[in-house]
């Protein structure tokens, strides 16, 4: 399977350019083989405009799931839209979703735990779900930014069979070792390939990192991003988890009644 992810750099509230540059993006990746293309957190608004931000959202999602289900489905590739912000009822979400190669929604899934140093969960509702879908005969899961920082949601996700996990954010260039550390340790401690695709460039107040990555089980990078916008591929062989897993099998070696989560 080739991933690619594709590093972009969000204008803050500017939806309709967002739109089309996203999509743009994916036009590239999938010209470049990808089978796969992620796109970074809230790419539609950026992360994130606190005025006015319920009007700007994506009603239920319906213009992601339309422009990129098509678009899916034209190129016939798999597109995990990174998330957007979105609006249902009077509620507004932290929303990605999946598209497979016929363009179908496969997935969705509303972000768990909101990043309260910026005021993430005065303006949004966190989600009450995990999300698991099939990519190509291979089990994913998805997670975005900040629930990175929380072990016990992707191990969950990897007990639940995933080996592949995808990771869309917004995150800051002046936490960048943060973000390297974790996606790495991610990676290795549930001997999984593991997909991140980062915002760049400046939005509001924030500059972003970029350093998107795509890893292996052994935590070894095929593939790594700079600061500035750009689309990066790796070929990923999933049977080099069921080698690693027989020479260090974790999941054998787990003691799960001694956890107290």
């Amino acid at each position: 399977m080739k991933i690619a992810s594709a590093q972009m750099n969000v204008r803050l509230g500017e939806s309709a350019y967002n739109f089309v540059h996203a999509e743009e993006l994916v036009r590239r990746a999938a010209a470049d083989g990808a089978d796969v293309v992620m796109l970074p957190e809230t790419w539609n608004l950026g992360f994130f405009p606190k005025e006015g931000l319920a009007d700007m959202a994506d009603p239920n999602g319906e213009k992601v799931q339309r422009v990129f289900g098509t678009l899916a489905r034209e190129l016939h590739v798999n597109i995990v839209a990174g998330s957007a912000a979105t609006v249902r009822g009077e509620k507004v979400f932290n929303t990605a979703y999946v598209f497979d190669r016929e363009g179908a929604c496969v997935a969705s899934y509303d972000k768990t735990h909101l990043f309260t140093p910026m005021g993430e969960h005065e303006y949004f509702t966190p989600g009450d779900h995990l999300c698991t879908f099939t990519l190509d005969g291979v089990k994913c899961g998805l997670i975005i930014c900040y629930d990175l920082r929380f072990p016990e949601l992707t191990r969950s996700l990897v007990l639940q069979g995933c080996d592949l996990l995808f990771v869309p954010a917004e995150w800051p260039k002046v936490r960048m070792l943060h973000w390297q550390t974790l996606n790495r340790a991610r990676a290795i401690e549930n001997q999984i390939f593991l997909a991140c695709c980062n915002g760049c460039g400046t939005a509001g107040e924030t500059v972003y990192g970029g350093h998107s990555a795509i890893y292996d089980p052994w935590g070894e990078v095929k593939a790594e991003a700079g600061e500035q916008e750009e689309i990066i591929l790796a070929d990923c062989d999933f049977a080099v988890k069921e080698q690693i897993r027989s020479s260090i099998n974790v999941f054998r070696d787990r003691r799960p009644e001694m956890y107290k989560l």
